[in-house]
């Protein structure tokens, strides 16, 4: 099979020829019909980002969907033919990469049918993204009239959180590049602030002298996140994906502090691919790519001008 891997840690990742998995006992061999990319997967591929042991060569990606094509000894959850999708962030890093025509994973991994009305690209924009964009206001329901800022609010996890959050009764500020203003006006959130154009703390003070009731940042590093929080008023909540908040410095202050990780469950992929497939949220830009434009688009520079999510297509 072809697939995308790294040989070694901080490597250019390349397409490879590789062996076709095969499903083992408990296991299903997916045939892979789509892939979203990430920024953590090229965080792994550095090496940068080390949760868990990696195998070599590593293919990259989490997130895929695709069809059933075989299924292990034993295996009962799912059935040959049937639609799949998930997030196969499992140990060791590299073993169950989605960026490949195939892969073998256990029945038990996070993984979903696809609803009817939902397509596989589509699918493949869920799990990270998605459920990301769906815990994080998980973690601050109820928000009926609560103001919240979603910092990097263009991208997937951000169109997600935005749209989960607006449903769920929140008043959204949100921090964006131009060319996603019109997209975000459309999800009805309350103010757009340009990054180019606008100063989010010199808007926000005005708007929001009280301060924020949440912080929802996806983009900021220590520093940044710190001036954001300190928009958010007293006994307010600030969440960071980044995991660079300062938990006891924000206690103090009498503001929860929250450094985010995606807890992935079967429930969470359901939960987020139903209000796709019921029309309740819409999936960000999608940009359709091959396997064989997967390296030329893995540089930062490349990475970083994409609004929306990247899905590779098979």
């Amino acid at each position: 099979m072809r697939a995308v891997a790294v040989s070694r840690f901080g490597e250019p990742p390349k397409v490879i020829e590789a062996m076709t998995p095969v499903a083992g006992p408990g296991q299903l061999l997916i045939k892979l019909a789509t892939a979203a990319m990430n920024p953590m997967d090229f965080r792994l591929a550095s090496g940068e980002w080390r949760p868990a042991p990696a195998v070599f060569p590593m293919v990259l990606g989490v997130d895929g969907a695709g069809v059933v094509e075989a299924t292990g000894e034993g295996t009962r959850r799912f059935a040959v033919g049937d639609r799949v999708f998930g997030q196969l962030f499992l140990p060791p890093i590299g073993a169950f990469g989605t960026y490949a025509e195939y892969v073998a994973v256990s029945a038990e991994a996070p993984l979903a049918d696809v609803p009817d009305g939902l397509d596989l690209v589509r699918a493949a924009t869920v799990p990270t993204a998605g459920g990301t964009g769906m815990s994080l206001v998980d973690l601050v329901e109820p928000l009926d009239g609560q103001v919240v800022l979603v910092i990097g609010a263009g991208g997937g996890v951000g169109s997600f959180a935005t749209q989960f959050a607006i449903n769920a009764g929140g008043l959204v500020i949100v921090n964006i590049n131009a060319p996603a203003e019109r997209r975000m006006r459309s999800y009805g959130v309350n103010r757009t602030i340009v990054r180019s154009v606008d100063s989010v703390t010199d808007v926000v003070r005005r708007s929001c002298p009280a301060g924020v009731d949440v912080l929802i940042d996806l983009a900021s590093d220590a520093k940044q996140f710190a001036a954001m929080a300190g928009l958010v008023r007293p006994g307010g909540t600030a969440i960071t994906t980044r995991y660079v908040a300062d938990l006891a410095g924000l206690q103090s202050k009498g503001i929860r502090g929250v450094n985010f990780a995606l807890r992935m469950t079967t429930d969470l992929l359901e939960r987020v691919a139903h209000a796709l497939a019921e029309g309740s949220v819409v999936e960000p830009p999608i940009t359709r790519i091959s396997l064989d434009d997967v390296p030329s688009i893995c540089g930062a520079s490349n990475r970083s001008k994409a609004d929306g999510k990247v899905v590779i297509v098979f």
